[in-house]
């Protein structure tokens, strides 16, 4: 997966890694190199100006310097505040909170045996091609996203199982996972064979004594041989399913095998394989398609909205369809570009096409997960991440929305 910028829109950008402050929470937008970043804006500069002037005052009268301050519950808190008189009253904290280092820990303490479920993880295989990941580890850890990854240099071993198996079950609160991949038309560069995810759940629920580790199995439709693939992948007693109704996420330039959801002559055999092997719950890669990402790839615009899930879901009652990152079209592009559309017009593409689903056609077993567009609205745009979240509980049900992070792409899910 190669970078998605020209060598001009590169030579424009700051490296992440001389930002003058590493703040708890980015107060600015910074790219992997799948998408230019827009520039700091005025909202964003003033939560900035403001937790700075916090860590000064409050870091001042506990003795710490800045540095040392936002590595406090207290400083994340302080954040939690500065955005709160930016933004308005969008996050549960207190004033009290960021001047109180063991009060903000006492309530960081209280909530680590919560049961956490995370059904959207990754890791790459030993063979990997893609080197992107690297990249966006490196930048969401000098940004100060992930504080954790700007210690050290990150590899593509970083991305690899055993480091896998570190960050998300021993350095962050999460209880179970699933591991997920995506297909590609170029066999190398799956993220992970069928087989391999099946491994790796072996291995680990071995260690563990339990079950921690759910897998998907990949299916491909329309791709040469794909129902007999399938078969074999469902031989491995795969807790769910998952697809790409655009084809070849990774190399887009090239994918010969975007489908619907709703193709009875296709995709409808493939879940009739699934019932019959007892899988319940299917999960579809949709949105991520921002307008930038449109103009590059037209011919692909028709495969990753929700068009086809609705009409998909009535027909087949007994599978869940859980849409990942709920379709949110926006990811890589300017949050304020969806803010404005919210606000003019109560709605975000094509998140809010997926609320309506449920209500248009009857229908009980559509989900919505969370995954990069909770990470990415939040920390850019957090009035973005409020509608998101307001709009999937109104129209899919607050059960329905579920819980994912897309790590390893950005390190332990803690953060």
């Amino acid at each position: 997966m190669s970078s998605q910028l020209t060598d001009k829109e590169l030579a424009e950008l700051l490296p992440s890694e001389l930002l003058p402050h590493h703040t708890p929470i980015p107060t600015q937008i910074v790219s992997s190199d799948e998408f230019y970043p827009d520039p700091q804006n005025e909202r964003q500069r003033e939560v900035e100006a403001r937790l700075l002037a916090m860590a000064d005052d409050l870091g001042g009268k506990q003795g710490l310097d800045r540095r040392r301050f936002f590595q406090t519950a207290a400083g994340m808190a302080a954040s939690f505040v500065a955005m709160n008189e930016v933004y308005g009253p969008l996050f549960d904290v207190s004033k009290a909170e960021a001047a109180t280092p063991a009060m903000a820990q006492e309530r960081a303490n209280a909530l680590k045996d919560q049961f956490i479920m995370d059904m959207h993880t990754h890791f790459l295989r030993d063979d990997t091609r893609i080197m992107t990941f690297v990249n966006m580890r490196t930048a969401v850890g000098k940004a100060g996203w992930n504080k954790q990854l700007a210690d050290k240099e990150q590899t593509i071993e970083d991305l690899k199982f055993e480091n896998y198996k570190k960050e998300i079950f021993l350095d962050s609160d999460t209880k179970i996972a699933l591991i997920s991949s995506a297909p590609s038309d170029i066999e190398q560069d799956w993220f992970l064979t069928n087989e391999q995810m099946a491994a790796a759940r072996e291995k680990v629920n071995k260690e563990a004594g339990s079950r921690r580790l759910f897998s998907h199995v990949i299916f491909t439709p329309g791709q040469p041989g794909w129902l007999e693939k399938l078969q074999a992948g469902l031989e491995l007693k795969p807790e769910s399913c998952k697809g790409y109704t655009i084809g070849d996420n990774t190399h887009k330039e090239i994918s010969r095998y975007p489908w619907r959801m709703d193709d009875e002559k296709v995709a409808y055999k493939g879940y009739e394989l699934m019932v019959k092997a007892g899988i319940k719950n299917v999960c579809i890669h949709k949105g991520l398609f921002a307008p930038g990402v449109e103009k590059q790839f037209p011919n692909l615009r028709g495969f990753a909205d929700v068009a086809d899930v609705g009409q998909a879901a009535k027909d087949w009652p007994n599978l869940n369809f859980i849409i990942y990152h709920s379709a949110y079209r926006h990811v890589g592009g300017d949050p304020a570009f969806a803010l404005a559309e919210f606000n003019r017009t109560g709605r975000i593409a094509w998140t809010s096409d997926l609320a309506d689903i449920p209500q248009q056609y009857g229908v009980s077993n559509v989900y919505g997960d969370v995954g990069q567009l909770f990470a990415t609205t939040l920390v850019a745009e957090p009035n973005v991440c409020a509608a998101l979240m307001g709009t999937l509980m109104k129209g899919l049900g607050a059960d329905h929305v579920c819980w994912g992070t897309d790590s390893l792409w950005t390190g332990s899910p803690q953060w």
